[in-house]
């Protein structure tokens, strides 16, 4: 999960999907939560970076508050 919220919970959108993306997979890992304004530059990536990686995306905090803190 990367990027910032507003007090009211609203998730603000971030810059460097694909470089995140990348960093990520290098890292081993499976799932990552976006804002949902970033949703139409993670539509544009080529597959291949978006392959074998779960992409989530949200807009509100209390969409991703299960997702975040869950065991593994």
């Amino acid at each position: 999960m990367t990027g910032e919220l507003t007090l009211s919970g609203r998730i603000l959108p971030v810059g460097g999907i694909k470089e995140k993306l990348l960093a990520a997979k290098m890292a081993g890992i499976k799932t990552v939560i976006f804002p949902l304004k970033n949703k139409g530059e993670i539509s544009t990536l080529p597959d291949d970076i978006k392959k074998d990686i779960q992409i989530i995306t949200a807009g509100e905090l209390n969409e991703i508050l299960d997702l975040a803190l869950k065991e593994i």
